[in-house]
């Protein structure tokens, strides 16, 4: 069976293995790529049959990926398809040797979340102050950290504002969140800071008759692409590189951990199930503040 060759083992590993396995439409092709692109590099070597693999090969090959400065993450799921193939390999009686457990993946690098300075989410807010939708899409982002889908989800009665708006910074109204497969619905308190724009965007929204929160011109639902490209023309606007709608949720993450807010009442009010999604800023602020007491030594 080792005289098969490699490009003849793949299209049968397509064909038949993904197939019966029912692999996703974009799985298949991204798999079948990956080995397509490491079957090239052993022939480079002379390498063609299945019989001529070994591990040295395979981690020379994982080398070479390194060499092109893909990231880890990128080159740990190629590590999943060529696993994959092996496998099939070796449960076909291809190879006498299952090299899928032998076959370690590189570390995943774990970048530091992108959120916001102070001066950068001021920016932001002073490039949509103009317009009562996005100054209020903004700041209750800022303010909650929900996510973009649940921004979008957001009806009319899951936003309960009061009638009379307090001069103090107090929580003065609720946002209703709905849950979902993965998540539990959450209540979570709205400060003044969010409830002010919120009600004066109440009063200019046009299409009163829509239940849907956010709208649009047309007074149709806001999409998930209608509020990225709402936050990416005030990112520009306000000269903030590398941001996103993720990097708002990460800036109230991060800001309220360093003003003192207790991590329990951060992971619940963000609808995060692991404590680690919330220890990360603890770790991260940590970090920040001792990087200052040493720059701004006396």
């Amino acid at each position: 069976m080792g005289e098969t060759t490699l490009r003849q083992a793949l299209d049968e590993y397509k064909d038949v293995f993904m197939a019966s396995r029912n692999f996703a439409e974009r799985t298949r092709i991204e798999y079948f790529n990956d080995l397509e692109d490491l079957i090239r590099f052993l022939e480079q070597f002379g390498l063609k049959k299945v019989g001529d693999i070994e591990l040295p090969k395979l981690e020379r090959y994982l080398a070479e990926l390194d060499h092109r400065g893909l990231a880890g993450t990128t080159r740990k799921r190629k590590v999943v398809s060529i696993r994959s193939f092996l496998e099939y390999l070796y449960q076909d009686q291809y190879m006498c040797t299952n090299l899928a457990k032998r076959l370690i993946p590189p570390f995943a690098e774990i970048k530091s979340p992108r959120y916001l300075t102070k001066s950068e989410y001021e920016c932001l807010l002073d490039a949509a102050s103009h317009d009562p939708r996005d100054y209020a899409l903004i700041q209750l982002l800022l303010q909650t950290g929900i996510k973009l889908s649940e921004l979008t989800r957001l009806t009319r009665n899951d936003v309960e504002l009061p009638s009379i708006m307090p001069s103090e910074m107090t929580d003065t109204g609720y946002l209703n969140i709905l849950g979902n497969r993965s998540r539990k619905p959450r209540i979570i308190p709205l400060n003044s800071v969010a409830c002010i724009p919120l009600k004066k965007y109440l009063k200019e929204r046009v299409a009163k008759s829509s239940t849907t929160f956010f709208i649009n011109r047309f007074g149709m639902p806001l999409g998930l692409r209608g509020v990225e490209k709402i936050l990416k023309k005030y990112f520009v606007k306000a000269g903030i590189m590398n941001a996103n709608v993720q990097s708002l949720r990460h800036t109230f993450g991060i800001h309220q951990i360093a003003k003192g807010t207790e991590p329990g009442i951060i992971q619940k009010m963000m609808g995060n199930k692991d404590p680690q999604s919330t220890s990360m800023y603890v770790s991260l602020v940590r970090g920040i503040k001792s990087e200052g007491i040493q720059n701004n030594a006396l």
